[in-house]
């Protein structure tokens, strides 16, 4: 990754600051109140039926041999319902169910830059029951963010395999960059330079790859906008619907229906390559000139098991993920919605958790990003 540009971190501190931070909320939870948790799991399940082979969601095999499972495992998402990270674990869960003769159910955990369902996993028994889809903000960006975590993510884990990697894109509401005349990135920097402060980005929560993204971002241009942590992509891309929310940096599945829609405005992927899934849109480095050159910020989900949980059960799981990600089908799926599959071993994964903190300690120190 190349050598970041460094710009001062600008937290809120102005009293205009506070107030826009205390008015942004405010309008979050009156939206939030037009909208039931039913309706952001109805969304996630819809899109995860999108990456199903059709007729395999209710077909299953006799239970796996060697005494394992004998009742449902649960897959805890540290996320709230309709964002990425809940739809590969609704993509995952019936294809296991399946695999294995045993309900695989998604838990959503949310909170804390999914420290909270991270910290569930690993107080668990390492007994095969328990999983957790984790990500690149709870195993590769939270050990640089948060000076004190309730887990270990090396220690407390086992890593199973990846799912996904996937871009993030840069998107805002369609009609509020109509608006503002923001058809690319560079009029965005305009704008955002013009008014410092007065526009917001929406995360999935902070130290997620959704919330560094944007922090790498403004570092690089020396644009600030005031940061808006939610409980997941789900209820922050609500907000971006509704106009409530300016810019967001999200993972590019959990956005792409929206973008078809034309309720957003896909402005740059995050990648370093474009995406096939939006091959008109380009990377962030492309379309910011020598300002954002070098910029990359992709994010990755992958399954992990608490610490001691015996490593047949991990292989296993491993395996019929890999199969599962390997048919066509899901293939096709996967690169439609702009997800690349996984499916690696469990050891090589492990090497990718220990790169990926690696880099993202850089990118934390580089941006001067915190945790509001």
């Amino acid at each position: 990754m190349a050598q970041l540009h460094k710009a001062p971190f600008q937290p809120a501190r102005t009293s205009a600051q506070i107030l826009a931070r205390t008015q942004a909320r405010s309008r979050r939870k009156a939206v939030a109140l037009a909208f039931t948790l039913s309706a952001l799991g109805a969304l996630a399940i819809a899109a995860a039926g999108s990456l199903i082979a059709p007729g395999t969601a209710h077909a299953q095999a006799a239970p796996a041999a060697g005494g394992w499972p004998t009742k449902p495992v649960r897959i805890v998402v540290p996320f709230a319902p309709g964002g990425t990270t809940d739809i590969l674990a609704r993509a995952m869960a019936p294809e296991l169910s399946r695999a294995f003769g045993q309900q695989f159910i998604v838990d959503n955990r949310a909170g804390a830059g999914g420290n909270v369902g991270a910290e569930i996993v690993a107080k668990s028994p390492g007994d095969g029951y328990t999983l957790l889809m984790g990500t690149v903000g709870t195993h590769g960006i939270n050990r640089a963010l948060y000076a004190k975590l309730p887990y270990d993510p090396i220690k407390d884990f086992v890593p199973i395999t990846m799912v996904a990697a996937v871009p993030n894109v840069m998107v805002m509401n369609a009609e509020k960059a109509k608006a503002q005349g923001i058809a690319n990135v560079q009029d965005f920097i305009r704008v955002a330079k013009a008014s410092p402060g007065k526009m917001n980005m929406a995360s999935s929560g902070n130290g997620t790859s959704i919330h560094l993204a944007g922090e790498l971002f403004k570092s690089m241009t020396g644009t600030f906008m005031l940061h808006l942590p939610y409980r997941g992509s789900g209820p922050a891309l609500l907000d971006m619907v509704a106009g409530n929310a300016d810019v967001m940096f999200d993972n590019l599945p959990s956005s792409m229906a929206q973008i078809k829609a034309g309720k957003l405005t896909a402005l740059a992927v995050t990648s370093s390559e474009r995406s096939g899934a939006l091959p008109d849109v380009p990377t962030v480095e492309q379309a910011g000139g020598p300002t954002l050159k070098g910029y990359e910020a992709s994010s990755w989900f992958g399954l992990l098991a608490p610490a001691g949980t015996p490593p047949d059960i991990v292989n296993r799981i491993q395996q019929e993920v890999a199969k599962s990600l390997a048919t066509p089908a899901m293939k096709e799926r996967l690169l439609a919605q702009g997800a690349i599959p996984g499916g690696n071993t469990p050891a090589d994964f492990a090497k990718h958790i220990d790169n990926e903190h690696k880099k993202w300690a850089q990118v934390v120190k580089s941006s001067g990003a915190k945790v509001d």
